[in-house]
């Protein structure tokens, strides 16, 4: 007798729509603070404008990705903990890095506007 494994669909549908609409919502959020910045030139600086209103789209986004990997892992045969074991750490590191690159981003708007970012010097 065989027991056949259902892969985690679901899972693997509702972890990417999950971070599809925190990614609309960390869109808009980002859109509307910077705007917001650049209208009223506060004396709030724009990577403090990387408060709870940004990183809970954010951390959605993360967690939407973590659950999407892990049930890609689950539907080619990988263990439910081999393969949170294996999203888990590539979600922290990679959302790390994200926000830490964001921070910089914004770092660079504030300093020197949008001029700042010339794409076309790094060719």
């Amino acid at each position: 007798m065989y027991y056949y494994y259902s892969p985690p669909i679901i899972l693997l549908v509702a972890g990417l729509l999950a971070s599809l609409t925190s990614g609309l919502a960390f869109d808009a959020t980002l859109k509307m603070s910077v705007r917001e910045w650049s209208k009223n030139k506060s004396t709030r600086t724009l990577a403090q404008a990387r408060g709870l209103a940004l990183l809970l789209p954010f951390l959605g986004i993360c967690g939407g990705i973590c659950f999407f990997l892990a049930a890609g892992l689950q539907i080619f045969g990988f263990p439910a903990t081999l393969s949170l074991g294996i999203a888990l750490p590539l979600t922290l590191l990679s959302g790390g890095l994200v926000w830490f690159q964001l921070g910089r981003v914004l770092q660079q708007i504030e300093e020197g506007g949008s001029a700042a970012l010339d794409l076309d010097s790094f060719t």
